[in-house]
């Protein structure tokens, strides 16, 4: 089999993994190529192919639910952006890109002039969370403050990440994707795509 085609099916298993089980793209990757019998350091597919196939599998199987499903988590997305508004919050992720499922965490990224500040308020806020690092888009380590929040679209409770970045990250957090798409959006972007997808489905 030629590489590129490989690649396609890697990428194909993976999104599958993506969106019956909530992996993300990283552990989606390295367990389709076990689950293909593929040796480990087979090429893998970039998270653009993946994201690709991603959308492909939810046009074919998870048209029906998908919409909604999204539509919930942005909901509880904006909620929590609303409540961090003072440290210049950013959507990012499968919700912010449209394709998430009930299965996908959100993904919020903090703009702060002190890093602190945003774990002092959830404290304030008597928010129960799980401080850890993460890998961000700068490729160096940053803080998550991870929790757990009742998404009523859902009727379940959804992971919700919120990302500490310092306030000077954030020019280069706006520059256009690998296919010159916002990487990232505010609450009015939000906000936005809440009413787009009110009138598609109206």
């Amino acid at each position: 089999m030629n590489p590129t085609t490989l690649k396609l099916d890697i990428a194909a298993t993976a999104a599958a993994l993506v969106v019956e089980e909530g992996l993300e793209y990283g552990p989606a990757k390295r367990r389709a190529v076990k689950q293909m019998g593929l040796p480990a350091r087979s090429e893998l597919p970039g998270n653009d192919e993946v994201e690709d196939a991603v959308r492909e599998y939810i046009a074919l199987f998870c048209a029906d639910t998908q919409p909604a499903e999204l539509a919930a988590l942005r909901v509880l997305a904006l909620t929590w952006m609303e409540r961090m508004a003072p440290f210049r919050p950013y959507l990012g992720g499968a919700v912010w890109h449209g394709t998430a499922t009930r299965l996908s965490d959100i993904y919020i990224q903090l703009f702060c002039d002190d890093p602190k500040s945003a774990e002092i308020a959830l404290i304030d806020h008597s928010v129960d969370y799980e401080p850890r690092s993460v890998t961000g888009f700068t490729g160096d380590s940053v803080e998550a403050l991870s929790l757990s929040s009742f998404c009523q679209g859902l009727n379940e409770n959804v992971g919700v990440h919120l990302l500490v970045y310092d306030h000077d990250d954030l020019r280069g957090a706006l520059r256009p994707d690998s296919k010159g798409r916002k990487p990232r959006g505010d609450m009015v972007d939000v906000q936005k795509l809440l009413m787009t997808n009110q009138e598609t489905s109206s």
